[in-house]
Formats: C-alpha cells, sequence, structure tokens
C-alpha cells in the first residue's frame, strides 16, 4: 500500500464547483487548501481556468475561471509552493493568454480534459501550456465509451507529440470495475513508453475507491480524490479513504479530517452529491450523469424505478 513514488492530487474545489457553479466562499477554498497543504499531498487542482469572454462571471464562480489573482489571496503573495497548485482547462473553452508565463504565476501544472476525438486539439493545447513553463497533463474523458484501437493509437500520439507527465484514465459515467480498469491500464502502459498514467474515478456505482486502488495496484503513478468524494453526482473516490489506505508516512489524515469537521457540514447542507440510486443508474448503464443530476433537481427526484426504465425501455411508459 505505501508507494513512495505515488503522487495524490486533491480535486475538491476543481471537481465539487461542478456542483454550485464553483461558487465556494474563499473561506471554505482556503480552509481546503490549507488541510491539504498540512496533509503532505503534492498537488492540488483548485479549480477550472476558462475565459471570461466565454463565460458569464455573475453565474459562475470565482473557481470557474481562477484568476492568479485570485488564488494569490487565497495562498498569500509570498506562498513558497510545496504544494503544487493546478487548474484544469476544456478546450475551447480557454485562451492561450489566459496563461501567464509559469515564472509569473502561483500555479505549477495545468491538466488539459479532452475527449479522445479531439486529441489533436488537447495536444496542441497541452504543448502551449507546456512552453510557458508548466507542468501538464491529459485527461482522456468518458474512457468507458472508447475502443481499444482507439485509444491505443491516441496514447501513442500523446507519447510522440508531448511532454505532459501522465495521462489519466477518467471514468466520467462511473461505470468501471476494477477488472475494467486492470485492463485499461494494460492499454495506458502499452502506449505510453516515457509517460504516467493517472486515474480518476466517479463514484456511481460506490467503486471509486475500489478502482482507484486497482490502478495504483497496476502501477499508476497519479491518482484523484476530493474531500468526501464531493464532484458532480455520485462524486469522486475519497481522499480520506485513499489516504488512509495508502499508509504513507509523509501523508496526515488529521487535517483532512478536521476539514469535513468544520466544512463540509454546511456544504452538505448547501448542495447534494453521493452515491444514489439515480447515479448507480447511470453508473450501470454506461450513460453520461446528466439525466440522473436533472432527475434529482426535480419533483420527480426519488422516482428512480420510473427513470430505469426511462432509460431502458422509454416504449414502455408511453404505452
Amino acid at each position: 500500500m505505501y508507494n513512495k513514488d505515488l503522487k495524490v492530487i486533491d480535486c475538491t474545489i476543481r471537481d465539487g464547483g461542478l456542483i454550485n457553479k464553483w461558487q465556494f466562499s474563499d473561506e471554505t477554498v482556503k480552509k481546503v487548501f490549507t488541510a491539504v497543504k498540512e496533509s503532505g499531498i503534492g498537488y492540488m487542482e483548485i479549480g477550472y481556468r476558462a475565459s471570461e469572454k466565454m463565460f458569464s462571471t455573475k453565474e459562475f464562480g470565482p473557481w470557474r475561471f481562477s484568476k492568479d489573482e485570485k488564488i494569490t489571496e487565497i495562498v498569500g503573495e509570498n506562498y513558497d509552493g510545496d504544494l503544487k497548485l493546478g487548474v484544469m482547462v476544456d478546450i475551447g473553452r480557454v485562451e492561450a493568454d489566459d496563461f501567464a508565463p509559469a515564472e509569473n504565476s502561483p500555479l505549477s501544472f495545468v491538466r488539459v480534459a479532452t475527449y479522445l476525438k479531439d486529441v489533436d486539439k488537447a495536444i496542441a493545447l497541452a504543448n502551449i501550456v507546456a512552453d510557458k513553463g508548466y507542468e501538464t497533463f491529459i485527461n482522456i474523458m468518458a474512457i468507458s465509451t472508447v475502443s481499444e484501437h482507439d485509444l491505443h493509437n491516441g496514447l501513442k500520439q500523446i507519447e510522440a507529440e508531448t511532454t505532459v507527465s501522465a495521462v489519466s484514465i477518467v471514468d466520467s459515467f462511473g461505470s468501471l470495475y476494477p477488472q475494467d480498469v486492470k485492463n485499461l491500464a494494460d492499454i495506458y502502459k502499452s502506449g505510453l513508453s516515457e509517460k504516467e498514467f493517472a486515474i480518476h474515478a466517479h463514484n456511481n456505482q460506490e467503486l471509486g475507491f475500489a478502482n482507484t486502488i486497482q490502478a495504483i495496484e497496476s502501477g499508476a503513478g497519479y491518482c484523484d480524490a476530493t474531500i468526501q468524494g464531493i464532484g458532480r453526482g455520485a462524486g469522486n473516490c475519497c481522499l480520506e479513504l485513499l489516504l488512509g489506505w495508502l499508509k504513507n508516512p509523509n501523508y496526515s489524515l488529521e487535517p483532512i479530517l478536521n476539514s469535513i469537521q468544520e466544512v463540509f457540514p454546511g456544504l452538505r447542507d448547501e448542495i447534494e452529491w453521493g452515491a444514489l440510486p439515480a447515479y448507480m443508474v447511470t453508473g450501470i448503464l454506461n450513460e453520461h450523469p446528466r439525466t440522473a443530476i436533472a432527475l434529482r433537481a426535480s419533483e420527480n427526484k426519488d422516482k428512480v424505478s420510473d427513470f430505469y426504465k426511462q432509460l431502458t425501455t422509454p416504449e414502455c411508459l408511453n404505452s
């Protein structure tokens, strides 16, 4: 369980922001940052970076944009950088000018999220950001919908054309089982000779933690987690479970537990996440969770049997 080379990436604010449009208070972000820093984890993805030309600052909170100035407000002018801070970007939602040279930014890394069909665009964006001095990663989303042949070719292209540190298995729909993760790990390792692979697991079937363990045992160099599993829909692998399992003497669980005690009761009063039956259904069916999210926002939020029928046999509901 103890792997001195494994790197943990906290995604609490970035992935959690998908629930509340990144409208976390400064106090919440500062407490999460402090907890992650004190825990000894090496990486924190503090939000998304998006262009203000493309999104309304009235609708979305500051962590949709994660501007350098805002990050500095949280971490301080003289931040020592021992916890690497980063952001995620989506293709077409950010511009090269949205990044200052790394030497002038509190950020250390950038992760490019992409569907495999857009891998050329992801490579181009990752290279632009890398040229500015940032460590880079590529996350291949909705991996459960990708063919083995296409995935292998995409990985070989990323291997040949980028300097990214790792490429992530992203179980966007929470549909994977440990054996699936093991098989994908083999594909990633065969396509990436110089780069590592990573895991970002969703918890629709309550397998986020198990799938993360499987990826680590299959050789993952990086793994994602969030405090109390906060994230879109069913959420993600729980950071506290992961740290407890890793048994790494450099990691401390207590700061994370303190944040759960001090911050998360209030968040759970405001927003909903977790492995509810509706998310289990979309996970089993390898469906995007957007339909389950819409159900949970409706007056029929607990009619999970009708929801299952709607997705599997819609003609029966109309007969």
